[in-house]
């Protein structure tokens, strides 16, 4: 580790690692992956854990997280499965949506003594939902998330995908992170499979104390966002953007919370930032495109 990058704070992504096929090409993807990446354009040193296949797909990611200014030490490549890929479509105004192929690599995430060292030195961790489909990689999610120390912020990207998810996996995840980052789709699943009424704020409170988070990001497309914890609720409405699409928005928006919370700014500097990130996002194809220099930086 290099001087400069032990002053950042260390900010791992935790699951999914693939290639998003979009209408226009192959592209870099998986929401953790994402988001390691947004987080180290904001000054964090993003880190991915992940598994891809020893196939062609497999060394391009090798090849391509480095250009990207991410290592590939935590990503293991195994021979028995291929890497992983989503088919994405977009709608007449570029919202996405995915079919997540099975039997990948990322489905296989092994706890090796590397992971567990990083768990112990990590700043920060995001993990989500779907890369917990498979016994092999929920276990490795889970340990990492229990070898965290107390002050590690854990976030939880609930990121539902299909029918990749249950009520168990989403509680136990709940129980042992302090941060939810879910959108508007997501919330009234989420919130009829764990009896909440689907309002905010009072909906989203609730979740707040049952499940002893310290703050709910709701992400709502162009009807704007929220952040919402123990002492305050901030809103936002969207700034109006050119759609490119919206692959990779609300990781950056994530990327940003993450990265504005480890540097303790005030909650609403934080969304602000965030929800500027993740316009942006929305106006590029694919979900890591570099960001503006004014972007790195939130504006006071």
């Amino acid at each position: 580790m290099t001087t400069e990058s032990a002053l950042k704070p260390v900010v791992v992504g935790l699951g999914e690692i693939l290639w998003d096929l979009l209408p226009s090409g192959r592209k870099l993807g998986g929401a953790p992956a994402n988001f390691a990446f947004h987080a180290s354009q904001l000054g964090a040193q993003g880190l991915v854990v992940s598994s891809v296949g020893t196939d062609a797909l497999g060394r391009d990611i090798f090849g391509r997280l480095p250009a990207l200014g991410l290592t590939t030490r935590f990503v293991t490549m195994l021979d028995a499965y291929p890497t992983g890929t989503v088919s994405v479509q977009l709608d007449a105004h570029g919202t996405a949506s995915y079919v997540i192929h099975e039997g990948v690599a990322w489905d296989h995430i092994r706890f090796v003594r590397e992971t567990e060292i990083l768990a112990s030195r990590a700043d920060a961790v995001c993990v989500g939902s779907l890369a917990q489909r498979n016994a092999d990689s929920r276990a490795t999610i889970q340990r990492f998330l229990t070898a965290t120390r107390t002050e590690c912020l854990r976030i939880f990207d609930l990121n539902l995908r299909q029918h990749y998810f249950d009520r168990e996996i989403i509680e136990t995840t709940l129980h042992r992170c302090q941060v939810l980052k879910l959108n508007d789709e997501e919330w009234p699943v989420l919130a009829s499979l764990l009896g909440i009424e689907p309002t905010f704020p009072a909906g989203l409170r609730a979740l707040l104390n049952e499940y002893g988070l310290s703050l709910i990001a709701l992400t709502c497309g162009p009807r704007g966002s929220l952040l919402c914890s123990p002492a305050e609720t901030d809103r936002l409405e969207a700034a109006p953007v050119h759609v490119a699409d919206t692959v990779g928005a609300g990781d950056a928006f994530t990327g940003a919370l993450a990265v504005g919370l480890l540097k303790g700014r005030p909650l609403p500097v934080i969304h602000r930032h965030a929800a500027r990130v993740a316009a942006y996002l929305c106006t590029q194809p694919g979900a890591t495109p570099p960001l503006p220099a004014d972007l790195v930086e939130p504006q006071p």
